[in-house]
Parts: C-alpha cells; structure tokens; sequence
C-alpha cells in the first residue's frame, strides 16, 4: 500500500497536513510509538489500526485518555520548545501503519504556512477541549460522572444506530473500560450491573449497546458539547 492509496481515505484537514514532509512508520501491536519521558520527536498521522493513548501511575494503575484511529493525529507537541518531552504513551493495540512527521519538518512548516499553521492550532484546541470535558465530569460527578460520560463518547465514537439504541462497535474489557475511568474493574463491574437492571445497557459478544443513552446525559447534567469535543478518540 502505497502513500497515496492510504491517503485516500483521510480529511481534507489531515491530508494539508501530509504536504509536510513525512516518512511511513509501521508498529506493530502492542509496541510503542512513544512512552512518558521520550524526547518529542514529532507527530503521527494514522492511516490504518489504532493507537491507545495513556499513563501508567507510580502505583501501577493504567489510566486510558484515549484511542485514536484513522484520520487522526497522535503526539504531544510542544513546538518550539527545547527538550520537551511527552508525558503519556501511545500504544499499538492493532497493527498500526502511520506517517511521522518531525519536530523540525512541522516547526518549519507552521513558521512559513499560515494555513498549515491554523490547521494545527485547531486540532489542537480540539484535544485540549476534549481532555478538558472529560475532567470536569470526573470533578463534578466523581465515578458516576467518568463512567457515564465515557459511555456516551464511546457512543459518539464507535456508535452505530440499531433498533434497540447505539451498538459501541470496539471490543472493550470492563478492565479496559476502567482504565478510561481512572476507577477499579470491580467498581466498573457493579456500576454496569445497575446500568443493566435498569435496562440502560446491555452486553452481547463483548460489545455494549446502549437502550438509553438519555438517562446517561440528564444523570450527570450533561451539557451537549458539540460530537467533536465529546469523543473518546
């Protein structure tokens, strides 16, 4: 598969982007495109699989932020810093074929390209908002509010409309799911249960379809950002 086939498929925003200066970078699963403490190096736009964004804590606890897949950008980028480093991982969890382009590729680029330059401070203004969201559910509503609002950005996400709700079509573990949550599997395990009983969800084949993704929103308040803000990806 050539550059120009798997660009094929990618925004009109992301391909500007791809006028930089890039190579192709293949992972494989479960591998890194970057761990905490690495040196920032540049960004990477994926073309095919996905690409797990988190942090593990000093106690050994995975927090997951976020997964992106194709389309989308994956890189801390402080530009025109010196010595910056990331401070999330980003891991493989498919095969990943993707395009990097440097630090200094993308420097120079945004310093002679006022498009180029637009292009990137709104996607980054998009992530900041997304992080942003997600935090102040957990503040506000503490567990209810992480795990609720989750659910409803896996829906905005993966969601596919089917007769009884929005099928979340991602293969999620309630151990995975925690980890979006910054909470136990065992608590994520009873709060899914009552979701259950309630007939809010169900589970079939290791995907969730969410019955009634309103009593999710009016529980915590929620505030109908815009699908582009509120989004696991």
């Amino acid at each position: 598969m050539n550059d120009e086939t798997m660009s094929a498929e990618l925004s009109s925003e992301i391909k500007e982007l791809l006028s930089i200066h890039h190579s192709i970078k293949e992972f494989k699963k479960d591998t890194y495109l970057f761990q905490d403490g690495d040196a920032i190096k540049g960004i990477y736009i994926i073309y095919k699989g996905k690409v797990q964004i988190g942090k593990v804590t000093p106690d050994g606890r995975e927090l997951t932020l976020k997964i992106c897949g194709p389309s989308q950008m994956v890189g801390e980028v402080t530009v025109f810093s010196t010595d910056a480093k990331y401070m999330l991982d980003a891991k493989a969890i498919e095969d990943v074929v993707c395009a990097k382009i440097t630090i200094n590729d993308l420097e120079e680029a945004l310093l002679h390209n006022a498009k180029l330059a637009a292009i990137f401070m709104k996607w980054m203004g998009i992530d900041q908002q997304k992080t942003q969201t997600k935090f102040r559910d957990l503040l506000l509503h503490g567990k209810k509010g992480a795990l609720y609002s989750t659910l409803i950005r896996l829906s905005n996400s993966y969601g596919v409309r089917k007769k009884n709700g929005i099928l979340i079509d991602l293969h999620l573990t309630n151990q995975e799911l925690a980890n979006f949550c910054g909470m136990t599997r065992e608590v994520v395990n009873r709060m899914l249960s009552e979701l259950k009983k309630q007939e809010v969800l169900s589970m079939q084949e290791g995907k969730l379809t969410i019955h009634d993704v309103n009593h999710l929103k009016v529980e915590i308040n929620c505030e109908n950002c815009p699908i582009s803000v509120c989004k696991i990806d």
